[in-house]
């Protein structure tokens, strides 16, 4: 565990509520065995872009991201009202600068937005393809030349990687910490060409760390702008 753990997750202790220690425990538990603070940081940093988080949850990236000196202003939106509540609040403890929630499903619409774009483990979770599709078009189009879409997925390829991921995937939403269930991952060979088709060189990683899911980080990123 990294020193600034701790001092991450006490920002969301509640002092109205001593007893309730639940998002505490997550964010020690998340930041600890999760490798995908890590690939995103390292991605985003050195950058100015301002950031759109799809699906931030509590706000765990934008904590890292200062603790890291990343200082790109960020938005994080998530469709759990109560989720960007304690967003909000741990942001209010943390005095993260900067840095924004907003309440928004991201099946619908998304805000306006042009840098680089984080989308991290929401895809699956979209009812069907045709809205998982829609999403991954409305998130590259709101990255900007020399931005980059980073993107955390499992991946849909028969492995038992894979379903132990499905699996853990509908306990969460059983358990009620996801509103949504899993529905369809996607595949390597549907992601490739539609990067290819939108002239985004991307990289892909298996980001699973010492976990047993399938996770993949995939790091698109569009070339700047040519100077005239």
């Amino acid at each position: 565990m990294k020193p600034g753990h701790r001092a991450i997750a006490r920002a969301f202790l509640d002092p109205a509520r001593p007893l309730d220690r639940h998002h505490y425990y997550y964010a020690l538990s998340k930041l600890a065995t999760d490798p995908l603070y890590d690939g995103v940081c390292d991605a985003l940093r050195g950058r100015q872009l301002p950031v759109l988080d799809i699906g931030c949850g509590i706000g765990l990236l934008a904590h890292r991201m200062r603790a890291e000196d990343i200082g790109s202003a960020y938005l994080g939106t998530d469709f759990d009202a109560r989720k960007i509540d304690q967003a909000d609040a741990a942001r209010q403890r943390g005095a993260l600068p900067e840095v924004r929630f907003e309440l928004g499903d991201a099946a619908s619409a998304l805000p306006e937005h042009l840098g680089d774009v984080c989308l991290l483990d929401v895809v699956q979770f979209l009812p069907d393809t045709a809205r998982q599709d829609a999403l991954l078009e409305a998130a590259i189009h709101r990255v900007a030349p020399g931005g980059r879409l980073i993107l955390r997925t499992g991946l849909g390829d028969g492995s038992a990687r894979a379903g132990i991921t499905a699996l853990v995937d509908r306990l969460s939403a059983l358990w009620g910490w996801m509103r949504a269930r899993p529905t369809r991952y996607p595949r390597l060979d549907e992601l490739k060409p539609r990067f290819e088709r939108h002239g985004l060189r991307a990289e892909f990683r298996p980001w699973h760390g010492n976990t047993p899911f399938n996770n993949w980080l995939v790091i698109a990123e569009r070339p700047a702008a040519r100077r005239a």
